[in-house]
């Protein structure tokens, strides 16, 4: 008796199991991606928020400096604010400077830059930085945007065992005189044992809420 021979079957996948394993494979890729480009993304904004504060450690620190470097020469005020900027005398190595700290608008935000005069080595040289630096434009040589993204900012003087707004009436004294120059009438203000400086951040600069510093102030004297 004559049986009939079954037909072997040959071993493989069909079409529907291939695209239910491409589609599986589609989606574990999806996975992978989104999980690298997660790692990536926090990298760069670590990266970015180290920069940022790196830079603005850097900036108070130099802010800091000026202040810590202040010389009375006699011929101006070692320490002015008028709301806007913040003079200050400080010395260098090759004499005397006048260093600028200033809020601008700069785009939706403003940015605050610091300027610094040739050094000067007579009251005159200081007197002529010094006017120079009350009529800046903001394209002057020596002029850096140290920091973006500042709202505002507030500068406040420790006097009289309180601190009041920089713009606010101080004690007044007689100017010190020259060695061999006529007597001079002109008044002269007390300066601040300490300032506070506090900056308000914006969106632009990365940072959020405010920094406030306070610098104790050690001035000394140099009549030229």
């Amino acid at each position: 008796m004559d049986t009939a021979r079954r037909p072997s079957c040959a071993g493989g996948f069909t079409l529907v199991e291939l695209l239910v394993a491409l589609i599986i494979m589609a989606v574990m890729a999806i996975m992978a991606w989104r999980g690298v480009d997660g790692i990536v993304r926090a990298r760069d904004n670590t990266q970015d928020r180290l920069e940022r504060t790196v830079r603005l450690n850097t900036v108070i620190a130099q802010w800091e400096q000026d202040l810590a470097s202040i010389q009375d020469s006699g011929a101006v005020q070692p320490l002015s604010c008028d709301g806007a900027s913040v003079r200050i005398t400080r010395r260098t190595p090759d004499g005397l400077v006048v260093v600028t700290w200033s809020l601008r608008p700069d785009g939706n935000t403003s940015s605050w830059w610091r300027w610094t005069s040739p050094s000067a080595t007579t009251n005159g040289g200081l007197q002529d930085a010094w006017m120079h630096s009350m009529q800046l434009q903001g394209t002057e040589p020596g002029q850096v945007r140290t920091l973006t993204g500042i709202s505002q900012w507030q500068v406040y003087f420790y006097r009289n065992n309180a601190w009041s707004n920089c713009q606010s009436s101080a004690d007044v004294v007689q100017a010190p005189e020259t060695p061999g120059s006529a007597p001079t009438a002109t008044p002269r203000t007390v300066l601040p044992t300490g300032v506070r400086l506090v900056l308000t951040f914006d969106t632009p600069s990365g940072l959020s809420g405010r920094l406030t510093r306070d610098t104790l102030l050690s001035v000394t004297t140099s009549l030229q």
